[in-house]
């Protein structure tokens, strides 16, 4: 992709609305732009990464045995009505009447929905385990939207939902979405931590947030300084081994986490001083064991192995990619600007052109461009006019892993420069090292 072709409103300032480095950032790497309170739009830069995080939560999801289908975003209130949320959700949700005067709102979630699906067509335990999950815009009328996309009222959520016919086998669909979790915020360069989370009126264990380390994370949170050297599942991983996967989430579990709501002094005070890690952290994930909650009250049940009939054990597990993004952010920065895991980058490498219009600068861009884009790499290619210090700013705010810097000189020593965005490490590599270099990283 050529600059000079490509959209990218990039801002010099810092927008003086932006409270925190992620809302910051995006407005002025130009990937979103603010429409009304807690509302954006996502420009091509944003929507590359968006695109891509979903990517990996879809290929994780897969990989569990969770199906995807897309629910209405518009939902009847008389769902609501029947698992008596309705009028006890609160003003968050928004309310609207069609022109038939019938009550609608805006899903805040989909827990009713999918439950309408699951009854209308599932009847046996023969039909179970199932695991249903889609990505669609949510809408919560948040009293005070702030930090961007990080707490905003329409924000993107991948929210799966599992049923099985008891607790046993809800459990180990809990334990599936777990592994999935860890996997999926590792293939984004991030390290989560699973925490203990509240369980409300359902009670038991099967409530957890994932949590990533940042400076400027929303809340305190504890754990132990295992969780830093754990080692996430591989693709290998079997999640038709319910043995294989509650031993890894065993091990996930054992060592003290917790946030600052669910912390227990008197355990924290039990762990060795060394070993003990307090610091920020935002949310990035939350999978929830319900039971009856919704089965029971919207008569979802199957008939069970003994001929009764049986309301189905539920979950949910949910993934917010747009807040993710800002999270992401938070965690993976500098003075300079963003520095996007190589996973999610909405480009692979920025091809810096020190001197457009030079016959011999352009022609070697113009090999490298094609070179790499024939090896599956998406380059974003500096065209312009510019003056080197402002591509090399642009080039640093954007966060591209690669940087690869053609100039009249380089070029006329049969040389480019090779630049890595998270280290700042340079190094001089003939057209052909450098096009083999890149075209091989992973």
């Amino acid at each position: 992709m050529r600059l000079s072709r490509y959209f990218l409103p990039i801002l010099k300032e810092n927008p003086r609305e932006a409270e925190i480095v992620s809302h910051r950032l995006m407005l002025r790497a130009g990937m979103i732009r603010q429409q009304g309170a807690g509302s954006f739009s996502w420009l091509p830069l944003g929507k590359r990464v968006l695109d891509k995080v979903c990517r990996i939560i879809r290929e994780e999801q897969d990989r569990s045995g969770a199906l995807e289908i897309m629910m209405p975003t518009i939902q009847s209130a008389d769902l609501w009505r029947e698992s008596g949320r309705y009028d006890a959700y609160g003003k968050e949700m928004l309310r609207i009447k069609d022109r038939h005067e019938r009550d609608m709102l805006y899903g805040p979630t989909n827990e009713e929905m999918v439950t309408d699906i699951f009854r209308a067509y599932v009847k046996s335990y023969k039909d179970l385990p199932l695991n249903l999950y889609h990505i669609q815009w949510k809408f919560r009328d948040e009293v005070r939207p702030r930090f961007g996309v990080m707490r905003s009222r329409e924000f993107l959520m991948k929210d799966a939902y599992s049923f099985d016919l008891d607790y046993e086998g809800a459990k180990e669909a809990y334990h599936r979405m777990f592994v999935a979790y860890l996997r999926t915020f590792t293939r984004m360069g991030l390290q989560a931590i699973p925490m203990r989370a509240d369980t409300g009126p359902i009670g038991g264990d099967l409530s957890h947030e994932f949590i990533i380390l940042a400076e400027t994370g929303e809340s305190q949170v504890y754990c132990h300084r295992d969780y830093l050297g754990f080692e996430v599942p591989g693709e290998d991983v079997d999640f038709g081994n319910a043995a294989e996967i509650a031993g890894i989430v065993g091990k996930w579990t054992t060592p003290y986490a917790a946030t600052d709501e669910m912390h227990d002094e008197a355990a924290w005070s039990a762990i060795a001083g060394d070993d003990k890690v307090s610091a920020r952290g935002i949310e990035v994930g939350h999978i929830f064991h319900f039971g009856e909650k919704y089965s029971k009250p919207m008569n979802a049940s199957v008939t069970g192995p003994d001929g009764k009939e049986h309301f189905v054990s539920m979950g949910s597990y949910g993934i917010g990619p747009s807040r993710l993004i800002a999270a992401i952010i938070e965690a993976s920065h500098d003075e300079n600007g963003i520095v996007w895991p190589e996973s999610i980058s909405p480009f692979d490498v920025a091809l810096i052109n020190m001197k457009s219009g030079d016959t011999e600068c352009d022609r070697v861009c113009n090999e490298l461009e094609a070179a790499l884009s024939a090896a599956g790499k998406d380059v974003l290619y500096d065209d312009t006019d510019q003056r080197p210090g402002a591509k090399f700013a642009t080039a640093d705010l954007i966060g591209l892993p690669w940087q690869l810097i053609v100039s009249p000189r380089g070029v006329a020593a049969g040389e480019v420069e090779l630049k890595n965005r998270k280290t700042g490490e340079r190094e001089n590599l003939s057209i052909a090292a450098a096009i083999a270099r890149l075209g091989g990283i992973a």
